[in-house]
């Protein structure tokens, strides 16, 4: 079982925090790891991930690869903090709940979500918002 956070940006982050908000979802959802990388990257990089690997010519706030089936995940997702700052101004909230409602999201689509019609995203968003409620600095 391997969990790796990567950041490539000159930003700190909380990365052990961002470790156990991935674990949290996983463990809840009945899921575990086999091995997960996650990348907080700046908007140049998810530009160039989402262009070569999806064909989209913009940036986005995740991107989620997932390399295996069943519930021991195997994947890597990709954050941009550029987006994940714009949002939190965008929202009015601050950019650590920001940043952890992006990771929550990343790990429900490496559990297989989706967000691709209205109800999948309402229920992905019930989902963050739950995750939220429950992971607290804290508890973590």
């Amino acid at each position: 079982m391997t969990l790796q956070i990567y950041n490539t940006t000159k930003r700190e982050l909380p990365e052990q925090l961002l470790e156990k908000a991935v674990l949290l979802v996983l463990k809840s959802e009945g899921c575990t790891v086999e091995s997960i990388v996650g990348v907080f990257c700046g908007n140049k990089m998810m530009q160039r991930i989402n262009r070569e690997f999806l064909q989209h010519d913009y940036t986005t706030d995740t991107i989620t690869f997932r390399y295996n089936k069943g519930s021991d995940i195997d994947g890597e997702f990709y954050i941009s903090l550029d987006v994940v700052k714009e949002n939190a101004s965008r929202f009015s909230v601050e950019f650590q709940h920001e940043l952890l409602r992006v990771t929550f999201h990343s790990a429900l689509h490496l559990i297989g979500y989706d967000d691709h019609s209205p109800d999948d995203r309402k229920l992905m968003q019930e989902k963050e918002a739950f995750y939220l409620n429950l992971f607290s600095p804290e508890t973590a």
